[in-house]
C-alpha cells in the first residue's frame, strides 16, 4: 500500500512541476511578446530564451524566438529556431516559408529547392527554385522556373538578368539578348549588366548596339578599365565610329606602349577604312619597335599601293615576303579582293 502511495505522490509532484513550468513559460512568453511588439528585440529574446528553458519543445515560443533573431539579423540562430519548429511541426507553413528564404540566402540551394516545393504560402516559389537551379548550374530546369517567375512579376530585374545569364551559360547568345535588354530597362543602374549586354552584342557582330550599351555602362558608373576601353574601342571602330574608336585604343596604348597587337589592329582597320596615312603611321611605329616586322612592312606597302604609289608599294610588299615568306599567301588573298 505504501508503495502505491509513493508512486501517486511522485505522479502528483510531476504533474505539479509540469504545470508550474507551463505557467512560468507562459509568463516569460507574454513578456517577450510585449517587448517584441515594442521592437525591443534584445530584451524580447532573453524572455523567450527563459520561456524555452521551461518548455524546450513549445513550438509557438520557439517560432516567435526565431522571428526575433530574424529581426536582430542573427540569421544563424533564426535558422536553427525555424528548423526546430519544422522538426516539431513538419506542416508548419511559417517555418517552411522562412526556411525557404533563409536556405536561399545562405546559398544552401538544394535545401532551398526542397523547402520551396513544400511551401504553400510562398509567392516566390518559382523564383527561389529558378535562381537556385541556376546557381547549381541546372540550366534547363532553371529556364522553366525563371520564365514562370518573370511571368508572375514582369518587373523583377534580377530574374530577367539571371534568365539572360542562364541562356548565356547554355551558349545561346541570341536568346539571352531580350532578357538582358529587359533587365537593363527595368533597372538602369546596373552598369555591369549593360557591359555584359554590350559584350554579347559585340560577339553577335552588332557593333552599333554594342557601342550604345558600352556608352550607357560608362555613364552608369562602370569602371573604365583597359579591357573595357579596348572592347569599347574596337566596337566603335567596327561600327564605323573611327575617331572615337581610335581615341579609346590610343588611351589603352598609353598604358601599354609595348602592345604591338593593338598597333597592328589599328594599322589594319585604318587601311580597311581607307585612312591610308593613319595606317602608315601605325606601320611606322611597328617597324620602329621591330625593323624586321614583315607584316608591318607588307601593310605599309598595301597602303602605298592604295595611295597610287604602286611601284613603291609593290617593292615594299616583295621585300616583306623575303623577310617572311608566309606573307605570299596573304598577297594572293589581297589581290583576289582587289
Amino acid at each position: 500500500m505504501r508503495k502505491y502511495q509513493i508512486l501517486l505522490t511522485c505522479l502528483l509532484l510531476g504533474i505539479g512541476a509540469k504545470s508550474q513550468n507551463a505557467d512560468s513559460s507562459r509568463h516569460y512568453f507574454m513578456l517577450g511578446k510585449t517587448e517584441m511588439d515594442g521592437k525591443r528585440y534584445l530584451t524580447a529574446s532573453k524572455h523567450f530564451e527563459k520561456a524555452i528553458s521551461f518548455e524546450p519543445n513549445n513550438s509557438e515560443i520557439i517560432l516567435q524566438s526565431a522571428y526575433v533573431y530574424l529581426e536582430m539579423r542573427k540569421l544563424n540562430m533564426a535558422l536553427e529556431g525555424f528548423k526546430k519548429v519544422h522538426n516539431l511541426q513538419p506542416e508548419n507553413t511559417e517555418a517552411i516559408e522562412q526556411l525557404t528564404n533563409l536556405y536561399y540566402n545562405f546559398r544552401q540551394f538544394e535545401k532551398a529547392i526542397e523547402m520551396a516545393k513544400k511551401c504553400k504560402t510562398c509567392d516566390n516559389v518559382a523564383r527561389i527554385i529558378g535562381m537556385s537551379q541556376y546557381r547549381l548550374e541546372n540550366f534547363p530546369e532553371a529556364e522553366s522556373q525563371l520564365k514562370a517567375a518573370l511571368e508572375a512579376n514582369g518587373n523583377d530585374a534580377e530574374v530577367a538578368y539571371t534568365l539572360g545569364r542562364n541562356f548565356l551559360d547554355m551558349d545561346e547568345y541570341k536568346k539571352a539578348i531580350p532578357y538582358y535588354e529587359r533587365a537593363v530597362i527595368i533597372d538602369p543602374t546596373k552598369s555591369l549588366w549593360m557591359y555584359e549586354l554590350g559584350l554579347i552584342y559585340y560577339n553577335e557582330y552588332d557593333y552599333k548596339s554594342a557601342v550604345i550599351m558600352f556608352d550607357k555602362a560608362a555613364s552608369a558608373g562602370y569602371v573604365q578599365s583597359n579591357d573595357f576601353k579596348e572592347n569599347f574601342g574596337f566596337a566603335a571602330l567596327y561600327a564605323g565610329q573611327i575617331d572615337k574608336g581610335e581615341e579609346l585604343i590610343l588611351d589603352v596604348l598609353k598604358k601599354k606602349p609595348g602592345n604591338t597587337d593593338l598597333l597592328r589592329s589599328l594599322a589594319e582597320l585604318m587601311y580597311k577604312n581607307k585612312r591610308y596615312d593613319q595606317s602608315l603611321g601605325y606601320c611606322q611605329k611597328l617597324m620602329e619597335k621591330n625593323p624586321n616586322d614583315g607584316e608591318a612592312l607588307y601593310q605599309a606597302g598595301l597602303n602605298f599601293i592604295k595611295k597610287g604609289e604602286k611601284d613603291k608599294g609593290q617593292q615594299m610588299c616583295d621585300k616583306a615576303i623575303e623577310m617572311n615568306p608566309s606573307l605570299a599567301n596573304l598577297r594572293k588573298k589581297k589581290e583576289m579582293i582587289f
